[in-house]
């Protein structure tokens, strides 16, 4: 064991600079850096060790240089960051000591300093996976649950769509609609996936959309009556179809656009003329809105899973040097269920 205050390797996942398209292995590269394993005096900062690092969607936008949104993008040069859980191996904060478990943001790195606490939380170890609080218990699940109960304002016995429904978030979806009461139907690009949307997490149906030739005929199909909620996570054709599909005071809580090749020469939708007949709200959302809601979340999703009421699906890459080629596997849909990095177990 290296004494605390010994200068260590530090392997990093390095972002080499900014694209507009779908991310691939080679817009990141493995480098050692070194690192103090020790928090400097008078920083208010402490030192983390990563054991497990959360691969998300998201990121992609972070990519980009030019670009308005709500988080700030990488910096070229600069390790990568995204949600992780983490051990605190040293601390001038005195509300963290070492031996703590966080979850927040991180670098994609093996020991980081850690400066700033939005959305940080410390972690009472028990019996549910780490891993999962980057997952089930974090930003996605997190996400799966303001976007379904404060967006889409479900009742009993509506009818739910889900797309991209096997992912870290739509497989909540998913299952808190089915607790809720639910007809939900989930379409996914595998017949893997589509089975344990089926099998696993217990959704009424479920079709693999890339052997769809009419993503319009496959919805009416699934629902005869119409959808009364869609949880969108791709946009594009699906959204296209799903639109047309909708009932009177229909819900479209807009999560995702993973389908979009480019980012900034975006194609515009078709169909947006069934909002008005149709009275149908479409919303986008952020999951940071609804933060003071986490702590109910939490007792939710963590009861429901004791029960044995809610699975969650882990797809888990062994190793930091697995990180580029995980997240770029994102974007073509390589990944079963939320995508993990263990960096280190313990």
């Amino acid at each position: 064991m290296k004494m605390e205050g010994e200068a260590v390797d530090n392997k990093q996942v390095i972002f080499k600079g900014f694209i507009d398209r779908i991310p691939r292995e080679t817009d990141m590269e493995l480098k050692i850096g070194k690192i103090e394993l020790k928090a400097p005096k008078g920083s208010g900062a402490f030192l983390v060790k990563n054991l497990y690092l959360s691969c998300d969607p998201y990121m992609r936008g972070r990519m980009r240089e030019n670009y308005d949104s709500y988080i700030p993008p990488f910096l070229p040069g600069q390790a990568i960051q995204g949600f992780g859980v983490s051990r605190v191996v040293d601390s001038d904060d005195p509300d963290f000591k070492p031996g703590d478990l966080v979850s927040g943001l991180t670098g994609w790195e093996e020991f980081s300093l850690m400066r700033k606490h939005e959305q940080l939380r410390r972690i009472q170890q028990d019996d549910i996976p780490l891993s999962y609080h980057v997952g089930l218990l974090g930003m996605p699940g997190f996400t799966a649950y303001a976007g379904f109960f404060e967006v889409c304002s479900p009742k009993i016995g509506e009818k739910v769509f889900v797309s991209a429904a096997s992912g870290a978030v739509g497989q909540l979806v998913g299952q808190l609609a089915k607790l809720h009461g639910c007809y939900v139907v989930g379409s996914a690009g595998t017949s893997q996936k589509v089975d344990i949307l089926k099998n696993k997490l217990g959704f009424d149906q479920a079709f693999n959309y890339k052997e769809e030739p009419d993503l319009n005929a496959a919805l009416k199909r699934c629902f005869p009556e119409g959808i009364d909620i869609y949880f969108d996570n791709v946009g594009g054709d699906m959204l296209e179809a799903a639109l047309l599909n909708m009932r009177i005071h229909a819900r479209i809580a807009v999560c995702g656009m993973v389908s979009a090749n480019s980012l900034s020469d975006s194609k515009g939708i078709k169909n947006l003329f069934s909002l008005i007949p149709k009275r149908i709200t479409m919303q986008g959302f952020l999951q940071s809105d609804y933060l003071h809601l986490y702590p109910r979340f939490f007792e939710h999703v963590v009861s429901n899973f004791k029960q044995g009421k809610i699975v969650y699906i882990e797809d888990m890459s062994e190793g930091l040097e697995s990180a580029p080629a995980a997240f770029a596997g994102l974007f073509s849909g390589k990944n079963v269920g939320k995508q993990v990095i263990c960096v280190a177990r313990e």
